[in-house]
């Protein structure tokens, strides 16, 4: 079959590299977000999605609006079979989904209906989910709302952060589009439509999701702090010896045992214990705003001023 992919996330580079060496479909387009400012240099940046076709003569479209007219025309006159999106960052219009005469299909880092949006990875870690996986749905013009056509699961690991589930996943797309592949070129593939009362959803992440409530249970915390590394990165804020405030990233935590007011630093030793809702949370890598990453143990030892965490 001819296929069209659309994506910029690196958790879409397995896939695209199933298509590139599949023997039974040609991958004759790709279409990916525009290149953009990245860094503290804001240096103009081509999504990885592109870098990784750098040494081919694949076509590749880089719309700034995907349901503009030009997009449109362009990606109907590479005449695919069917499109398949995953991590794109722009929901496609109707006149998209209905250019491949077979499928347009979305792999969506989520066992549907759970955790539609745009973060479902974080999200999975975040609430104590037991598992994850990747579905690949029909697409519509919902958003994530399309008929299924697989499911691919896999268990969350206890010490799971958002970076390595990131990468899992990424490695169970291929086999979950090759397996679907073969449901299309069988015919009659196996299509359910999602139960939409048991839907939940996981919005777009920004910094500011990552700064930590001390009020939260210790469980609830840790979770967190482990669903955003690396991105968006958990913190909280320190005051310094003159009293300003300043930002504090967290790498990880560990529940204890005992009882502590939120916030508060309930011991200072070869680690800091901090007081949360419902029991305390142990410190292990800390990263002062300008400063390098190290130890809560080497912080806690060259810091000055008394350890106050904001509540």
């Amino acid at each position: 079959m001819r296929v069209v992919f659309i994506g910029t996330g690196e958790i879409g580079l397995p896939a695209l590299r199933w298509l590139q060496s599949s023997r039974d479909h040609e991958l004759v387009g790709v279409v990916t977000q525009p290149d953009k400012p990245a860094g503290r240099a804001q240096q103009i940046t081509p999504p990885s999605i592109k870098v990784a076709l750098a040494e081919t003569k694949t076509p590749i479209l880089q719309p700034a609006r995907i349901k503009s007219a030009d997009a449109i025309d362009e990606i109907r006159g590479l005449e695919p079979n069917v499109i398949v999106v995953m991590a794109y960052g722009q929901i496609l219009p109707k006149s998209v989904l209905e250019i491949p005469p077979v499928a347009c299909l979305n792999l969506h880092a989520s066992i549907l209906p759970l955790w539609r949006g745009a973060a479902p990875i974080q999200a999975a870690i975040a609430n104590g989910d037991a598992e994850t996986g990747i579905t690949v749905m029909y697409m519509d013009e919902g958003l994530d709302t399309g008929d299924i056509l697989l499911i691919r699961k896999i268990p969350i690991a206890a010490d799971e952060t958002g970076g390595s589930l990131h990468d899992r996943l990424g490695e169970v797309a291929p086999e979950a589009l090759r397996d679907a592949f073969e449901w299309l070129q069988k015919g009659n593939p196996p299509r359910a439509a999602q139960d939409n009362t048991c839907a939940t959803h996981s919005p777009k992440l920004e910094r500011e999701h990552g700064r930590v409530d001390w009020n939260d249970p210790a469980e609830i915390i840790e979770r967190k702090m482990r669903a955003f590394h690396p991105w968006p990165g958990a913190f909280t804020m320190l005051y310094d010896e003159a009293g300003v405030p300043r930002k504090l990233k967290l790498f990880g935590g560990k529940i204890m045992s005992g009882e502590g007011r939120p916030a508060s630093i309930v011991r200072v030793d070869d680690e800091i214990v901090v007081g949360t809702g419902r029991g305390t949370l142990s410190l292990s890598g800390v990263q002062l705003e300008g400063k390098k990453r190290m130890s809560a143990a080497e912080f806690a030892g060259g810091w000055r001023a008394p350890l106050r965490i904001m509540p």
